[in-house]
């Protein structure tokens, strides 16, 4: 199984891809703000969509937030994208 949310990319190179160093993203997980996959040997794997969680986390910090900030702003944006989804759900079923 392949896709957006299948941890491929070791810890080294999701780093470099999300423009960070490791030690970043050791801390990020242990904040709860990215949750890599693990093999059975407890080796993280991240995936295309923890790289990109990870470079709006950049991003943020770019803009001055703290790590609780960032959650609470990841945490909205993931309550306005469910949101948006239901809205339009509901219009889809209002027409049918």
């Amino acid at each position: 199984m392949t896709g957006p949310r299948v941890g491929v990319y070791a810890i080294s190179v999701a780093a470099e891809m999300a423009g960070t160093n490791v030690q970043n993203l050791r801390v990020y997980e242990r904040k709860g703000l990215v949750a890599p996959d693990r093999t059975a040997g407890g080796t993280r794997l991240y995936s295309r969509d923890d790289v990109d969680r990870l470079g709006r986390i950049r991003d943020l910090l770019d803009l001055g937030l703290n790590l609780a900030g960032i959650a609470l702003v990841l945490e909205l944006e993931a309550d306005n994208a469910r949101l948006r989804g239901d809205v339009r759900r509901l219009r889809a079923a209002a027409r049918a």
